[in-house]
């Protein structure tokens, strides 16, 4: 196993990426129990930092996301998963929650 190298919190980001298209989905983040649960399971788990719980990508809205594969950075610090999601990944509807862009007012 790979030493995870996790923050003073106890976390690491994980950022989120469409195993078929690429897309990138979403930066969540996770602790070592969302991590050994998605290994687990196969699906993405995550720690919240808003309601400071782990939570199941979909267990209410039903859009998991099925994890193919689990990287981990050059650094050991950021994780990436591959999923196959079942629906949106944003809890807004959108596909990716990057799906603003940021302009200049000038």
């Amino acid at each position: 196993m790979i030493d995870i190298k996790w923050d003073e919190r106890g976390l690491i980001p994980a950022i989120v990426q469409d195993a078929t298209t690429q897309q990138v989905l979403t930066l969540a983040y996770m602790n070592a129990e969302a991590l050994r649960l998605t290994l687990d399971t196969g699906e993405a788990h995550f720690w919240s930092r808003s309601r400071s719980e782990l939570w199941h990508k979909g267990a209410t809205s039903g859009n998991v996301q099925r994890v193919r594969e689990v990287r981990v950075d050059c650094d050991a610090d950021t994780i990436l998963l591959l999923v196959d999601p079942a629906g949106p990944a944003c809890h807004t509807g959108e596909v990716s929650c990057f799906y603003r862009t940021v302009t200049s007012n000038e």
